[in-house]
Formats: C-alpha cells, sequence, structure tokens
C-alpha cells in the first residue's frame, strides 16, 4: 500500500475518532437524580399559551429527565393535540425508514429495532415513541447523519444544506459574531476543553447544521403543531433551533430546558451561577447524581502528521 493511501487512511481513521470522542463527551452530561423545586421567576410548564411549536431539550443520559419530559408532552396530548414528534436521535436519511416502520409496526420496540442506531440508549426514548404509536403522531428525523456532519465539519454548511436553504437563513453572508462565539464557548466548555483548536470551527459548522436541519423539521410540521426532542444545546433561544425558526417567522414557540442544578452548591442551571432563563421560556432543575467526571482522564487524539 503507497505512504499516499495510508495517510489518508489514518486521516480518516483519526478524523473518526475525534468525531466520536468529541460527540458523546459533548452530548449530554451523563447523571441521574429527582426532581428539584422550580426554578424561581420561571413560568410553569405549559404556561405560555398560543405555542404551537415546543422545544423539550434534555441531558441525554438523565432518567429523571427524561420521566418528567414524557409526563409533560402526555399531559399535553391527553388534552387533544396531535403534533408531529421530531426526534434528534433519527437522521434525515433515516425518515423513509423511520415512516415505513410508523406504519408497521405496534410497539415503539418494534421501530427501534427497525430504525434504531447504537448511538443512543434508546430505553430513555421508548416511552416517547409508544405516545408517537398511540397517538399518531408523524415521527420526523431530525438529525444530520454522522457522515454529512463530518463532511461539514471538512467543508463548510454547503456540503449538506442547500444553497436554498443557506440563503433563507441568510447565511451566505457567514454566521453572526455573537452566534460564533457562542457556539464555540460552548462546544469547548461541553467537550472538556479539549477541542483542538484546528477543528473547533469545524464543529461549530456541524452543530449550527444540525440545528438548520430540525428547523427545518419544525417549520414544515409547524402549521399542524410539532414538537422537537433534542440536547439541551440544540434547543437554547440564544444559540439553537429556535433563533433560527424566528428568522423564518415561525415565533410561537415554547422551550423547555431539563438541566442539572446542584441546589447545596447555590448553583443555578446547569451548573451555572448566572440564570439560563434567557436561553430557555421554562427551566426543569434536576438534581445532579454523583458520578465520576466524564473529563477525568479523557485525552483526545491528536491530528497525525499529512
Amino acid at each position: 500500500m503507497s505512504d499516499a493511501r495510508t495517510g489518508r487512511r489514518t486521516r480518516r481513521s483519526w478524523l473518526r475518532q475525534v468525531w466520536v470522542g468529541l460527540a458523546w463527551c459533548g452530548l449530554g452530561t451523563l447523571a441521574t437524580g429527582a426532581a428539584a423545586p422550580p426554578t424561581p421567576g420561571v413560568p410553569d410548564a405549559g404556561s405560555l399559551p398560543g405555542a404551537r411549536v415546543l422545544l423539550l431539550g434534555e441531558v441525554h443520559d438523565h432518567p429523571e429527565g427524561h420521566r418528567q419530559r414524557q409526563q409533560f408532552l402526555r399531559q399535553q396530548l391527553e388534552q387533544g393535540w396531535r403534533p408531529a414528534l421530531v426526534m434528534e436521535m433519527f437522521d434525515l436519511d433515516q425518515q423513509d425508514a423511520l415512516t415505513r416502520a410508523q406504519a408497521e409496526c405496534t410497539e415503539a420496540e418494534c421501530v427501534i429495532r427497525w430504525v434504531g442506531t447504537g448511538r443512543w440508549e434508546w430505553h430513555h426514548y421508548a416511552p416517547l415513541i409508544e405516545l408517537a404509536l398511540r397517538y399518531r403522531l408523524p415521527l420526523v428525523a431530525g438529525n444530520l447523519s454522522r457522515a454529512d456532519a463530518l463532511k461539514v465539519t471538512q467543508q463548510g454548511l454547503s456540503a449538506a444544506l442547500s444553497p436554498a436553504t443557506l440563503a433563507s437563513y441568510g447565511l451566505p453572508t457567514g454566521l453572526p459574531a455573537d452566534l460564533l462565539e457562542g457556539q464555540r464557548a460552548a462546544i469547548d466548555a461541553g467537550h472538556c476543553g479539549q477541542v483542538p483548536a484546528v477543528r473547533l470551527e469545524g464543529m461549530v459548522l456541524a452543530q449550527v447544521a444540525r440545528d438548520l436541519e430540525m428547523a427545518e423539521a419544525l417549520r414544515r410540521h409547524a402549521h399542524g403543531g410539532a414538537v422537537l426532542i433534542a440536547g439541551n444545546g440544540h434547543v437554547r433561544r440564544d444559540l439553537g433551533v429556535p433563533r433560527w425558526l424566528a428568522l423564518r417567522g415561525v415565533s410561537t414557540t415554547e422551550v423547555h430546558g431539563f438541566l442539572e442544578v446542584d441546589v447545596s452548591a447555590g448553583q443555578g442551571p446547569a451548573g451555572r451561577s448566572a440564570s439560563a432563563a434567557p436561553a430557555y421560556d421554562v427551566i426543569h432543575r434536576l438534581t445532579p447524581h454523583p458520578r465520576p467526571d466524564p473529563c477525568a482522564g479523557l485525552v483526545l487524539p491528536v491530528r497525525p502528521a499529512s
């Protein structure tokens, strides 16, 4: 095998290692716990009138947060609401299979066997899929595939998004400075401060591409109501999907963050002293469960020489 081919394989392998490592480090803090008291000054769940698009965040591996969110959504459905259910857990290229699975399956485990991948802990999401089957809610894929996200990190937003889509969000002129800086800080912090500087810009673009695709899915279904199930970072008003929806005239949104709070340490939502209220309309506070530091001992691979 030539040195050139060996080098290309090494670079591809390195990119896969970085992508997988960074993705799982930043998808959500690994935690469990019980609900903490409501955040003062934040509206009760469901108190914002007229919302046609509901964005429900998560700490991906927090069982109590998943339980609270499923319970909240079930209450909305019991009142007669029938939105589309857009899920970060399904990739866009899985939509045809997802639609077929929903038509054929009568239980969540069937859908998961048909469409689910190993990237997610599906026992957290099975109750939501059960709700979709019971109430006949369209299941909508909202995420870029890992392959397309990797292309975006290397080639930019146009690697996955059409010129028309980019133009509709005003992106041929580049990302707004505040969004770029906010995403850089959030991604670096969420990945244990170990994102190589040469990769950070690409990681920001991949996050933005995901947000744009989720915004497009919600926009297409907003006329009949839509719910987004995604990580807390994706549903933030200041940096995530709601910001893009507003640019397309979808303003009747309600954003819920399910955030870890260490009350004993006097921390605000998600371990910050400052309020997270500007990013979320409703904050569901979750008590962190004691666990090993996910960043302890983590050393991300360094890009090999060309």
